[in-house]
């Protein structure tokens, strides 16, 4: 039932235009942003041939096209899944759905499925898009998948952000608009801690960036997946919690 739901969902996001149009506007974009990346390391190559330890296409490409691609997504994610649950609760059929014989665990993650086979697409037309240069250059394929690792990560814990302030309003607008608020918080926060880096070290932790830059960088370490689970779990547990307030209610 979890698989299909998740089905149902993926299938529902491509009969809509708004996720073709989304797609295709993300692809220029980040088509267009790594051709000027590897323009400009054709620039700097005949540099970076005398130096020792220069940087390659791994650093001047790859990490640089992965930030980019978190980012961009971030500002789509909202729009993708504001109607997971609003949609339901708008509509009406909330409540068919919950009559169904599925219990709340197996909608709520099979919707989630849903939008993570979205994002899927997005982190494979990026993954594609890197692995081109394979056919001309030398990639650090350890750094390569820690990047991959951590962008996965960054998408599947906004997914679970999006899922949340989807179940707290009736409105996808209003859940969209609620989620970039929530993602665009945790992305900043770290902004908090000055520029001296002398301010909360909690303020520190709390953004995300902090652990994808150390997953970009290579370093894989437990308490950044620890980090980024606990965004996900806790995300999914409060809808849950939320949707099983939403059928209790009289």
């Amino acid at each position: 039932m979890i698989l299909t739901i998740a089905a149902r969902e993926l299938r529902s996001l491509f009969l809509s235009p708004l996720a073709w149009s989304l797609l295709a506007v993300m692809q220029f974009i980040l088509a267009w942003l790594f051709l000027v990346q590897l323009e400009n390391f054709g620039r700097l190559q005949p540099r970076l041939v005398g130096m020792e330890n220069a940087p390659g296409l791994t650093d001047l490409i790859v990490v640089p096209l992965f930030g980019n691609v978190a980012i961009i997504t971030l500002l789509l994610i909202p729009l993708l899944s504001m109607r997971l649950i609003s949609e339901e609760l708008r509509s009406g059929t909330f409540n068919l759905l919950l009559s169904a014989p599925v219990s709340i665990f197996r909608i709520v993650l099979g919707k989630y499925l849903g939008l993570l086979g979205m994002l899927g697409i997005i982190l494979l037309i990026s993954t594609a898009m890197v692995l081109s240069l394979l056919a001309g250059g030398e990639l650090d394929l350890g750094r390569l998948a820690a990047g991959l690792l951590g962008l996965s990560l960054v998408l599947a814990a906004a997914a679970a952000v999006g899922l949340y302030m989807s179940t707290l309003s009736a409105q996808p607008g209003v859940a969209a608009v609620g989620s970039y608020g929530l993602l665009l918080f945790l992305w900043l926060i770290n902004l908090a801690t000055g520029a001296e880096g002398k301010g909360s070290a909690l303020f520190d932790w709390i953004a995300m960036p902090t652990h994808f830059d150390h997953l970009l960088s290579g370093l894989v370490r437990s308490s950044d997946l620890i980090y980024f689970m606990l965004c996900i779990v806790l995300c999914l547990t409060l809808s849950i919690r939320r949707i099983d307030s939403l059928r209790n209610r009289p």
